[in-house]
């Protein structure tokens, strides 16, 4: 089982096997977003009047100390902790609606689990173990 939380306030992001988000639109509209927790899932639901729109960029914050989770160095990702099975992972997904492109990456070898048909547009972010590369 894994858990997700808060890079800053360490806040438990998971409810009801769906990881909690705020987002805010370009057009400042303020939501509540359920991801699926599964790496290489990609299925999401929000309040239906609070509407995604494909291949927009939106803000992720953190829905208990209101943080911005998007990276600052690392453009158009958003990053939330994991832990599973007792290791640590950085865990970073796009921040634009529709495209698909999530990494795992461990704490302590840097290793990255990647998936998602977007993946490549992300690959200069991440140094990939040999063994990783062949899911590029």
């Amino acid at each position: 089982m894994s858990s997700y939380y808060c890079p800053v306030c360490k806040a438990k992001l998971v409810v009801d096997n769906n990881l909690v988000l705020a987002v805010k639109s370009e057009r400042n509209e303020k939501g509540i977003i359920f991801l699926n927790p599964e790496i290489g899932n990609y299925d999401i639901s929000t309040n239906p009047e609070f509407e995604i729109e494909e291949g927009k960029k939106y803000q992720f914050y953190c829905p208990a100390c209101h943080v911005e989770l998007n990276d600052k160095e690392k453009e158009d990702l958003v990053k939330v902790f994991m832990t599973e099975d007792g290791k640590d992972y950085e865990v970073y997904f796009s921040n634009l609606a529709g495209e698909k492109a999530t990494y795992k990456v461990d704490k302590r070898d840097k290793n990255a689990l990647i998936a998602g048909i977007n993946k490549a547009r992300y690959e200069k972010y991440f140094e990939l173990d040999d063994k990783y590369k062949k899911y590029l």
